[in-house]
């Protein structure tokens, strides 16, 4: 893509906002390293689709939503980790609620914008409802949830004067997002997905369409994308985790690719993501085979209350935290035969007791939650 220039610089007074190009053009891709890494990429990502039609994926669902929510807010300063996402809000200390809440709103917005793809094409209606999901009652909350901004906004610095780049002016954003939409629903363009998600999300870091919450839509949009064109089934692969752990080169390759017009630099920091992403997703799965199969061994010495047993850890895939009120609840038994069994799964090696207190205790699915947490 040699021929590719990225925008002009606009002078607007007292600072020069960046004013991309379109990207609904003709492309051409003729960097021989981004078409061996696109092979790969494909190649590795038809792996983890087929990986999950091995597992009940609906189990695990939610724990590749809750790893891809941290870690993507993490990027922008949230610390909350993988534990305290499946904790209650009063379990939360009241200095870490602020981040658990926008973790949390970052699940919701997951969700339902993969089941908004049951209605709606990829479209700036789709990532105005993601973004207002993801705003509603937190930190950015007066920040037009759902809505264009209509001001300007900058990244980096105390103020627009030594801000590190200035996004495009806000009466340019519909254009542009609508420019954006035409390029990611245009079925004759030959252009393979994976390098048109790559484009679409630097092209919507560099428009940052939004007064807060750009980086976080940025990266669910790249997942809802990939669902809505069939090259995944299910939400199963977030590149937040790859970003988050190179994300000087994340910023680094998105600003060169603006200053340099160095999108083949992107392109393969962008596929190499997807390939390290989906060899770790393989992993995980194989994991969570593995530990099935070791569980079956073990709750088969419970004998009579295997059966009870494999509905509190079928849980457990989907809740990796519990306490007692929960097993009551799943197996409609008293408090003391649930204790018992909380008992027995402690001794087997199954939960982990984290509280520490005397009454409502906390167990953790521990060898199972150390899958997801893995570096």
């Amino acid at each position: 893509m040699e021929t590719f220039i990225s925008g002009k610089y606009i002078n607007q007074g007292y600072y020069k906002s960046f004013q991309p190009n379109i990207i609904q053009k003709n492309w051409i891709l003729n960097d021989m390293e981004v078409i061996r890494l696109l092979s790969k990429a494909d190649r590795h990502l038809g792996r983890l689709d087929m990986y999950s039609e091995y597992v009940n994926i609906d189990l695990f669902i939610r724990m590749h939503i809750a790893k891809e929510a941290t870690q993507s807010s993490k990027i922008e300063g949230t610390q909350t980790n993988m534990e305290e996402v499946f904790l209650n809000k009063d379990e939360i200390s009241s200095e870490k609620r602020a981040d658990w809440e926008e973790v949390q709103n970052y699940i919701s917005a997951m969700n339902e914008a993969v089941k908004l793809l049951n209605q709606l094409p990829f479209s700036s209606r789709l990532i105005k409802q993601t973004h207002k999901i993801l705003l509603q009652g937190v930190r950015g909350e007066h920040k037009l949830p759902g809505e264009y901004r209509s001001s300007q906004n900058w990244i980096g610095g105390a103020s627009i004067s030594d801000a590190t780049f200035i996004p495009p002016i806000h009466s340019s954003i519909n254009e542009l997002i609508s420019d954006l939409e035409i390029f990611a629903n245009d079925e004759i363009s030959p252009l393979p997905d994976l390098i048109k998600i790559a484009i679409i999300h630097y092209q919507f870091e560099t428009i940052h369409p939004f007064l807060d919450g750009n980086g976080r839509v940025g990266r669910l949009l790249i997942t809802i994308y990939l669902v809505s064109k069939g090259i995944l089934k299910q939400p199963i692969l977030y590149l937040s985790d790859f970003f988050e752990k190179n994300r000087m080169l994340y910023y680094d390759n998105l600003m060169r690719t603006r200053t340099h017009n160095d999108i083949n630099q992107w392109l393969k920091f962008f596929l190499t993501g997807i390939i390290e992403t989906a060899k770790k997703g393989v992993t995980t799965f194989d994991g969570i085979l593995q530990l099935q199969k070791s569980l079956e061994e073990k709750l088969k010495s419970l004998g009579n209350r295997n059966i009870d047993a494999r509905k509190v850890v079928d849980y457990l895939y989907t809740q990796p935290i519990i306490e007692v009120s929960k097993v009551e609840e799943l197996l409609q038994k008293s408090s003391v035969t649930a204790y018992k069994l909380l008992a027995d799964l402690e001794r087997l090696d199954v939960i982990k007791e984290i509280s520490g207190a005397q009454r409502n205790k906390l167990y953790v699915f521990k060898d199972y939650l150390d899958l997801f947490n893995q570096d």
